[in-house]
């Protein structure tokens, strides 16, 4: 454990000072449940945060599931960040959805590993987090990233001037956030499941959101699998270690899908050197079908392939694999 320790703080001190850039100031808004990609993201959030290169404002779920907020709270807790807050959708609709895996691994870290939130009905507003932040910072500088559903997005741009602003939500978006990244959306065309879970959030978003939105569709994290390493470290005690156990125990023998560490590591360091791009417009259904128009004009950004799979997986890897930083 160790030498993974000493490796890991060796690396992220080399990236926190050749990068010479003030620290992304985001917001992750997170699903975490239905799959296990997000558990990764955290991880590797968490290790860029310890490398300086970025600000943690908040981690929301979009997911009322019980087990979603106390997981996230251990992820926070074990990375030393138990002070990050929490919110949690209270509108009605939505979605509630457990793991599918039949290891129920969103109860088992709750059970092993401390947290401050009993279930996710009691976590605060994720509305009024969103609106308390966003309040506090400069003018377009923000990023969020949305891993999961619409839901709280959907509700942020309907939200009203409150104690925290007279603006609405959509003016305070405008005003307070750079742009979007969302892992969202199957290119050129398609139903993926972070879409269609909330469609009528979905559609909202899309067709109001006054930022640009950066998407790493389905097909982008698809062929990148990374977790293979993970499991084999020598670390014990570790929630990001026993998710990825227990889940690969059921299968994926040579690595778990990395959807949602992509768009992760787009929000924090930027897409030029990983990925192309093409810009245009996305069109969602009431059903969550998508499809895609380019346009040289459009307000939409979609992520392309650029290195090969492998290659990224190893980078995306090296970091879910980091350890926490003893204070």
């Amino acid at each position: 454990m160790k030498t993974y320790l000493l490796l890991g703080l060796a690396i992220l001190a080399l990236c926190s000072c050749s990068r010479g850039q003030q620290p992304v100031n985001l917001i992750l808004d997170t699903d975490l449940g239905p799959d296990y990609d997000d558990v990764g993201s955290m991880a590797l959030m968490h290790a860029l945060a310890d490398s300086g290169q970025v600000n943690i404002l908040a981690t929301l779920s979009s997911n009322k599931d019980e087990q979603v907020v106390p997981c996230i709270e251990v992820l926070n807790e074990y990375f030393n960040r138990p002070s990050i807050p929490v919110g949690a959708p209270k509108s009605e609709g939505g979605t509630s959805l457990t793991t599918w895996h039949q290891v129920r691994w969103t109860e088992h870290l709750p059970s092993k590993y401390p947290h401050r939130t009993a279930s996710t009905s009691e976590a605060p507003d994720a509305v009024k987090v969103y609106r308390q932040i966003l309040s506090k910072q400069s003018d377009q500088s923000v990023v969020i990233c949305t891993i999961g559903f619409f839901t709280n997005l959907r509700n942020l741009l309907l939200s009203e001037g409150d104690e925290y602003s007279p603006l609405s939500g959509k003016e305070l978006v405008a005003r307070k956030v750079s742009h979007l990244v969302s892992m969202a959306g199957m290119f050129p065309e398609g139903k993926e499941f972070n879409v269609h879970s909330d469609a009528g959030a979905s559609v909202g978003v899309v067709n109001e959101w006054p930022t640009e939105i950066i998407f790493s569709g389905f097909e982008i994290g698809e062929p990148i699998l990374t977790g293979k390493k993970l499991v084999q470290m020598p670390v014990e005690n570790s929630p990001v270690k026993d998710t990825y156990t227990l889940c690969f125990a059921e299968g994926d023998p040579n690595g778990r899908m990395s959807w949602d560490q992509t768009a992760v590591w787009v929000a924090i360091k930027g897409y030029e050197s990983y990925f192309s791009t093409e810009r245009g417009r996305i069109h969602i259904d009431n059903e969550g079908y998508n499809t895609w128009t380019a346009s040289e004009d459009g307000r939409h950004i979609r992520l392309l392939q650029k290195i090969p799979p492998a290659e990224l997986a190893s980078v995306l890897e090296s970091y879910m694999m980091h350890q926490p930083i003893s204070k």
